[in-house]
């Protein structure tokens, strides 16, 4: 089993919302966004170590994220770190930016 960064999307609305990822750095420029679409009424889970365009996401490299959607939805940000014998699993839910 691979290490891997997943970010879960819920879109409880009746609209499919468009979500923008922007991948920010300690030591480079930030990256995005990362297009996703979540239909209305389903759940998306997307791995980060999956997202290619605009370019694939250095693995190894400590990074954050910023979602944005034009419809409300909830996500919740997983890691698992596989580097050992014994898996661990971090799950955490997003801070929620006013506008």
């Amino acid at each position: 089993m691979t290490s891997h960064e997943t970010v879960c999307l819920l879109n409880p609305t009746d609209q499919d919302a468009h979500v923008e990822v922007t991948v920010y750095f300690g030591d480079r420029d930030p990256v995005g966004p990362y297009e996703l679409r979540v239909p209305a009424e389903r759940t998306c889970h997307v791995k980060f170590n999956g997202l290619d365009d605009p370019e694939p996401i250095p693995r190894g490299t400590d990074f954050a994220s910023v979602l944005e959607s034009d419809q409300p939805i909830v996500c919740q940000h997983t890691r698992l770190d596989s580097r050992q014998a014994e898996n661990a699993l971090l799950s955490t839910v997003p801070y929620a930016g006013g506008q």
